[in-house]
């Protein structure tokens, strides 16, 4: 088996993906109430189409993308909205949201879509802009606007690395739905129109691996290569990603389409296939819930909107109370104040850990080790922009690129006095230009 491991740095952390790995997705029933973000995607917010009092059906666009780097939001119950304002929400602190109280009828059915072949490129785009679909792997970019990149795509990667500790819900959907998220990445493919096709898949993932290989051999797609890479984070990062299969390097402040590769999550493409082949909004998605602290850990779909206070309840309540409670991976994901807080699209997991799952250890003084600048994936310099940004010195943390920086926090990681790097790298961020 050829195993590609070309990106520089990277971390070896505890997977802990043991908890969840063999766990069938489960679907949650549909909460009470649902709270829907009219922003849950990179650019513009929503305008609210319904009022207090209205109701609405399960799919309904409630939520409308008045500009174009902007996502529409849907129903995830039918019932009733009873009011639109501010609420908490899991990246943004507070935000404006639509508030859904169930009714009797909540669940119903989508209408049939026509075939994709029957479909332009223009229309299948369009499709996927209504459907409300972002990226899933947490990044929120609306999909109709990565579907067309401004120069010229050769090769496209299928994104099933999923190399955050404890998340384990792409790893599944993968494992139960192969055919779909292939049917889904094949309408990427005619709308992108690429030379090669990779899905690549950590080593770590052989049922996965099989799998996969099997339906794409069932199907008779020999021009779709599994790309097995290599279990090493963040090996799931776009760029990292791309030369691990590609050999090529995205260029400082770059994207991938300036080295002719587009980069789609396996969840994205499943909800693609849901779009195109069933007319379904993006109201519903496969997240992980883990972590000591929760009784019944899972991968579980979940409506969009769906509190996690629901989500507790549903998974049993907590065997111990948790220290910390973390919307993604414990590398990148952020931490949550309350349980009173909606489940959003770019949602992949949310993690209930114990005291003992995490590292509490005061932070001490930099030690010029180097290690940070080892780990590093981007082959920034993360402890000489930490320190300048400590003693303000902006025009060095700027020489030092913090913009490269993808805030994947193996710098942070691996630091043997836990300095909080990524949270100074930010700083730098928002003080160089």
């Amino acid at each position: 088996m050829l195993i590609r491991n070309k990106f520089p740095g990277g971390v070896h952390p505890l997977t802990c993906k043991e908890l969840t790995r063999n766990s069938f997705i489960e679907e949650i029933p549909p909460p009470q109430k649902v709270v829907i973000p009219l922003i849950q995607h990179t650019g513009a917010p929503c305008i609210p189409l319904v009022k207090p009092g209205e109701e609405v059906k399960l799919g309904q666009k409630i939520g409308s993308a008045e500009k174009y780097i902007s996502s529409p939001v849907h129903a995830s119950l039918s019932g009733k909205v009873s009011k639109i304002e501010e609420f908490n929400h899991p990246l943004l602190e507070k935000a404006p949201a639509i508030f859904i109280e169930k009714d009797k009828n909540s669940d119903s059915e989508m209408v049939q879509q026509k075939n994709p072949d029957d479909l332009s490129i223009e229309e299948l785009k369009e499709r996927i802009r209504e459907a409300g679909i972002v990226g899933l792997g947490g990044a929120g970019f609306p999909t109709h606007v990565k579907l067309s990149p401004p120069k010229p795509i050769d090769t496209l990667i299928l994104n099933g690395a999923e190399c955050e500790p404890y998340l384990t819900c792409d790893e599944r959907l993968m494992q139960e739905k192969p055919r779909e998220i292939i049917k889904g990445l094949e309408i990427i493919a005619k709308i992108v129109s690429p030379e090669r096709i990779f899905i690549g898949i950590e080593d770590s993932k052989r049922e996965t691996i099989k799998i996969v290989k099997e339906i794409l051999r069932e199907l008779r797609l020999d021009g779709i290569e599994v790309s097995v890479l290599k279990t090493k984070y963040p090996q799931g990062g776009e760029k990292q990603l791309i030369k691990a299969i590609t050999g090529r390097e995205v260029p400082s402040e770059g994207l991938p389409f300036d080295v002719g590769v587009l980069v789609q999550n396996v969840q994205t493409a499943f909800a693609i296939y849901e779009a195109i082949y069933k007319g379904k909004p993006l109201y519903e998605r496969v997240i992980t819930v883990s972590g000591k602290a929760i009784k019944k850990p899972g991968n579980y779909k979940v409506k969009i909107g769906t509190l996690v206070s629901d989500i507790v309840e549903f998974c049993g309540g907590f065997i111990k109370e948790p220290k910390k409670i973390i919307f993604g991976g414990p590398m990148m994901g952020i931490a949550q104040w309350s349980l009173d807080v909606p489940v959003i699209k770019g949602t992949s997991g949310i993690l209930f850990l114990t005291e003992e799952e995490l590292n509490l250890e005061e932070s001490g003084p930099c030690i010029r080790c180097g290690r940070c600048i080892e780990a590093c994936p981007v082959k920034i310099m993360p402890a000489y922009i930490a320190l300048a940004v400590e003693y303000k010195k902006w025009n060095i943390a700027k020489e030092y690129s913090p913009r490269d920086c993808i805030e994947c926090g193996a710098c942070s990681y691996i630091c043997p006095t836990r300095r909080d790097l990524v949270q100074l790298i930010k700083i730098a961020k928002l003080r160089v230009h």
